[in-house]
């Protein structure tokens, strides 16, 4: 019998895949993106240190107020804005950005595309 595998394990090998070949230093961070059917996150992670220093979502008060869905591309876009005005005011310009296995389109992309318009670099 041929059991089909779900697209959530899918996901996460292409994205484990994705991992052996990022990672995040203190001088160029990994900008990891996570999206689930109601929200969007993203953090902004050193690898080396363990450490995240930076995350924004659509949970936080400041964003979720102003939007009328928080699973839209929209939000997206707004996340994006956020964390790169979060990560610049840290001092970090340019960061690797790790899709987290998703393709990059629809939120994914807006996410991306929003913080390299508000100024980070990858």
């Amino acid at each position: 019998m041929i059991k089909k595998q779900s697209r959530n394990e899918v996901r996460i090998k292409r994205h484990y895949r994705l991992r052996n070949k990022l990672s995040g230093a203190p001088t160029c961070p990994r900008l990891c993106v996570f999206r689930s059917n109601k929200h969007i996150y993203a953090q902004v992670i050193d690898d080396t240190a363990g450490k995240t220093l930076a995350s924004s979502s659509t949970m936080d008060k400041g964003i979720a107020s102003g939007l009328k869905s928080t699973s839209n591309i929209e939000a997206a876009k707004v996340v994006g804005e956020s964390i790169a005005k979060k990560v610049l005011d840290l001092g970090i310009e340019a960061v690797v950005f790790d899709r987290g296995g998703y393709l990059y389109h629809g939120k994914v992309k807006a996410l991306a595309d929003s913080a390299r318009e508000a100024g980070l670099k990858f």
